[in-house]
């Protein structure tokens, strides 16, 4: 008994009515039945290109470290000068039977013993400087105009009231130092105003 295997059945694929096809059925053709190149469809403007955006970053060398090295250059000869044509305020040895009068406060406080000749010690030593450092602290909630700015150009207002607290001190120490003589009267540099003063800056009193 012979068993004998009918042949497999062979699929038969029918053209497709061209009135009926679908895209699916336009991709399924053979790359060698289609009548143009894939290469011929890629346009020029379709080739994705990286835009470069506008940078503002700023490298550290030279940029920032060349700033950096002129700034401490001009303040080493500015220090050099103040040296050279300044006296250094020293004086005789301490003498513990002796108690000097008056003496000016270092320069970063020079500009509260500045308010206390003009104010009283309650306002000059205490409500000034509270009000400068609560003043300081309300800058941010002041300028509430461009809360995300975090360029100095966009915040105008805490700028401004900054610099004002800033040239105030500055001013009230530039004054104690260089225009305050013995007794801290009111003098001008290199003039001598009484008979056993020396002119120059009176760094002591």
């Amino acid at each position: 008994m012979t068993d004998t295997k009918s042949p497999p059945d062979k699929r038969v694929v029918l053209p497709v009515d061209p009135a009926r096809r679908t895209e699916i059925d336009k991709q399924r053709v053979p790359m060698s039945a289609r009548p143009y190149r894939l290469l011929a469809l890629v346009k020029q403007d379709a080739v994705v290109r990286v835009q470069k955006e506008p940078d503002d970053t700023v490298m550290t060398w030279p940029h920032l470290l060349a700033i950096e090295f002129l700034a401490a250059g001009m303040m080493s000869v500015f220090l050099l000068l103040m040296g050279l044509f300044i006296n250094a305020p020293l004086e005789e040895l301490a003498n513990s039977n002796v108690t000097p009068a008056v003496a000016k406060a270092p320069w970063y406080f020079l500009g509260l013993q500045e308010l206390l000749a003009y104010f009283h010690p309650t306002v000059a030593g205490v409500l000034t400087p509270l009000l400068v450092l609560v003043g300081a602290g309300f800058i941010p909630y002041v300028d509430r105009g461009n809360l995300t700015a975090t360029r100095p150009s966009e915040r105008k207002t805490a700028v401004i009231l900054f610099t004002m607290f800033c040239a105030l001190g500055l001013t009230l120490t530039f004054v104690g130092i260089f225009f305050r003589g013995p007794g801290y009267s009111f003098v001008i540099p290199y003039l001598p105003f009484f008979e056993n003063t020396s002119p120059g800056l009176h760094f002591s009193l």
